[in-house]
C-alpha cells in the first residue's frame, strides 16, 4: 500500500515538473524573441552548422597576428601540421589545415602576397 502511494507521488511530481519545464521554456523563447536573442542564436547556429571558420579563429589556431606575412603563415602551418602528424591528433591536424585554407582565401582577397599552393 505504501509503495503504491509512493509511486503515485513520484508520477504526479514528475508530471508537475515536466509542465513547469515546458512553461519555463516557452517563456524563455518569448523573452528571447522580444530581445532579438533568438535571431542571433539562429544565425550563430547556421554559421556553425556550415562549419565556416572565421579568419580570427584561423589566426588563433595557428597562433599568428593580423600583420603576419603569408610566408610566416606557411611556416607556422608546416610546423603545427607536422607536429600533429607525428604525435598529435588527426582532429588538431585537420583544424590546422582548415585554418590555413581559411587564411589562404583571406590573403588572396586582400591581395597581400600571392599564396603558393602547398
Amino acid at each position: 500500500m505504501a509503495a503504491k502511494i509512493l509511486a503515485n507521488l513520484i508520477v504526479m511530481g514528475s508530471g508537475i515538473l515536466a509542465r513547469a519545464v515546458v512553461q519555463a521554456y516557452r517563456q524563455a523563447l518569448a523573452n528571447a524573441s522580444k530581445s532579438g536573442v533568438a535571431q542571433e542564436t539562429l544565425q550563430n547556429a547556421a554559421r556553425k552548422a556550415g562549419k565556416v571558420m572565421t579568419e580570427q579563429e584561423a589566426r588563433q589556431i595557428l597562433g599568428i597576428s593580423e600583420g603576419t606575412t603569408w610566408e610566416e603563415v606557411l611556416k607556422r602551418y608546416d610546423t603545427l601540421f607536422e607536429n600533429n602528424a607525428k604525435n598529435g591528433s588527426f582532429y588538431l591536424q585537420s583544424k590546422v589545415h582548415r585554418a590555413k585554407e581559411c587564411l589562404e582565401a583571406a590573403y588572396k582577397d586582400k591581395g597581400q602576397g600571392t599564396p603558393t599552393p602547398s
